[in-house]
């Protein structure tokens, strides 16, 4: 831990110095209390760093909390071994591939019968926040149940005992994103109103008490119950294949969900404050958590310690050492197939911006996490499913 100024303190023993630099900016910001909290994961973000937990009173930025509200993870651990698992896993790939739509704005082509009830509580909850979901996207139902691209992903996995988890990671969706836009763009645009001047346009806040936070706040917390369901309808499906695949039926020992782009109101040291985290998930004593890695590395099954300093949080993944762009230009095709040798995946140079080499070394991000949270489990990659 490392106390780089009295509004910032950094877990990040692996720390560009424009990520730095950004997070002071966002540090200084008149309302942050009592300091921001940097993840070992941190790198850039639009506007506030992606691995970064902000405290504030009275006032909440859209882009700190991240356009893709309530991204997160999902894991279910299963009563099934490896030695159990059919030899073909290219099968359960597949069956993954066609039972949930991947890839950038890709949904359902009609609301699925199980999707149905999260259909009408997300309508339920839309009603009672006041306003209708379809301003953001006429068909925001048909996204339920499906991935998106990037870095989310489907994994099936295996622990240190072998015993098998299903893994998955994604957020909003398209409606999350434009929510969020939307919000970004109102604060931005209250700025110039009121000749507020912004260090960077994307720290533009909503101030509390007004219609515009408030408005915000009620779409922000639909938005992050959809992530949830999403995850939820996804996994529900993964279940499903698994047992076609295995001829069993899948038994859960356990189901955690957990936000990493979310806001939630929270007391530290004496106030109570708004603390966004942004690339960060909530870690309070005992509290189970999720950490990927990338997508040939292991991932981690976690539980909370609540550091108060770190506002009881902890990181999110390993964190982006290379741009999308940047990964492209590096890394080959080949290098690729090199470090995804064992685990079976889409074998395609699309994800090759999602290559592990991309990513700060998830052994060292959990090395530096080691007083926020203690290790409960260990997963590694069988199966691996992206949206490209």
């Amino acid at each position: 831990m490392d106390r780089i100024n009295d509004k910032l303190w950094s877990w990040a023993s692996i720390l560009e110095e424009s990520t730095r630099e950004q997070a002071e900016r966002t540090a200084r910001m008149p309302f942050v209390f009592p300091h921001v909290a940097l993840m070992p994961d941190a790198h850039l973000g639009r506007g506030a760093t992606v691995g970064s937990v902000i405290p504030t009173l009275g006032a909440l930025m859209p882009a700190a909390v991240g356009v893709d509200i309530g991204c997160g993870m999902i894991a279910v651990r299963t009563q099934l071994h490896v030695e159990e698992l059919p030899e073909d896993r290219s099968l359960v790939r597949k069956a993954i591939e066609r039972s949930v739509p991947l890839s950038a704005g890709h949904s359902n082509r009609k609301v699925r019968e199980t999707a149905e009830p999260r259909v009408a509580e997300l309508v339920a909850l839309a009603e009672q926040a006041g306003f209708d979901p379809a301003r953001y996207g006429a068909h925001w139902d048909l996204q339920l149940g499906s991935l998106g691209s990037g870095n989310h992903f489907i994994e099936v996995s295996a622990d240190e005992q072998d015993r098998v988890w299903l893994f998955l990671h994604s957020g909003s969706r398209g409606v999350g994103n434009k929510i969020a836009s939307h919000h970004v763009k109102v604060a931005q645009e209250l700025a110039t109103r009121w000749w507020i001047p912004l260090a960077e346009p994307d720290l533009a806040y909503l101030v509390e008490g007004t219609d515009e936070f408030w408005a915000y706040v009620r779409e922000l917390r639909w938005a992050q119950h959809f992530a949830l369901l999403n995850r939820e309808e996804m996994m529900d499906r993964v279940v499903r294949c698994v047992a076609d695949w295995t001829g069993e039926a899948v038994v859960e020992q356990e189901r955690i969900n957990c936000h990493h782009n979310f806001t939630e109101q929270e007391r530290h040291f004496g106030r109570g404050v708004w603390v966004s985290r942004k690339g960060a998930i909530e870690a309070r004593p005992g509290q189970p958590g999720l950490i990927p890695g990338s997508m040939g590395t292991a991932s981690y099954v976690v539980e909370g310690l609540g550091n108060p300093v770190s506002l009881s949080s902890s990181p999110h993944g390993a964190g982006r050492m290379f741009s999308r762009s940047a990964a492209r230009k590096r890394f080959t095709h080949e290098q690729l197939r090199e470090a995804m040798v064992g685990i079976e995946f889409r074998d395609t140079e699309a994800f090759l911006d999602e290559i592990p080499g991309a990513y700060k070394d998830i052994d060292q991000v959990m090395a530096d996490a080691s007083d926020l949270v203690s290790v409960r489990h260990t997963l590694h990659q069988l199966v691996n499913v992206k949206g490209a």
